[in-house]
């Protein structure tokens, strides 16, 4: 029996979809081509039909991972990027309980920095992409009468990427929340976001946040 038209698109988005998850859970160094496959129901052998390397397979699987924008898995999360204070609700997000619960689903810019940073070009370049994509946000919200502040959404971004980064990496819950609280304060700061209401960011249901493993 033939396989369906889209057979190879399906199979190709399972494969990326794996590496996303194992990516964020184990860091890239640590994922074999063969766990990939694995975690996708596909042999080895496979892979080298849809990707030449692990480092384009990455770039597909950060592309998808910001096309998803993780926080519309995420409950009591939500950012309308029409809305004038979106680079608030982006921070906001970012830095919540519920992106450092979501190890599995997390922002690229968080799970993997250390790893790119050992990475050829490809890698270090969709990395890039995802970074500048949240300094320009936040440059676009930083426009004071028709000039911008690159500087200071640099330092925004950053600060927000390293926090949650360090947050990760600590044992004890009580000082990740509290990293997170004071770079979530000192960010919006920075934007002059600080005054606004926290309800630009819209309330789901509360459910408990369980730190992943």
């Amino acid at each position: 029996m033939p396989y369906p038209s889209d057979h190879a698109q399906r199979t190709r988005a399972r494969i990326v979809r794996s590496a996303m998850v194992l990516f964020n859970r184990h860091g890239l160094e640590a994922v074999s081509i063969d766990s990939v496959m694995a975690q996708a129901g596909l042999t080895r052998g496979g892979f080298y039909r849809h990707f030449e390397t692990k480092s384009d397979l990455y770039a597909e699987a950060i592309a998808l991972s910001v096309a998803e924008t993780p926080w519309s898995r995420w409950d009591g999360i939500s950012v309308d990027f029409a809305a004038r204070d979106a680079a608030a609700q982006v921070v906001r997000a970012y830095l919540s309980a519920q992106h450092f619960g979501d190890v599995d689903g997390s922002c690229p810019t968080v799970a993997l920095p250390s790893d790119v940073a050992r990475s050829d070009p490809r890698v270090k370049l969709a990395f890039e992409r995802v970074f500048r994509a949240m300094v320009d946000l936040f440059e676009r919200s930083l426009r004071r009468d028709g000039k911008t502040n690159r500087k200071r959404a640099l330092a925004i971004a950053g600060i927000c990427v390293g926090g949650m980064v360090v947050a990760r990496a600590v044992e004890h819950s009580d000082l990740a929340d509290a990293l997170r609280t004071a770079t979530l304060g000192i960010a919006l700061e920075l934007g002059g976001w600080s005054k606004k209401g926290k309800a630009a960011v819209r309330r789901k249901p509360a459910t408990t946040i369980k730190r992943a493993k």
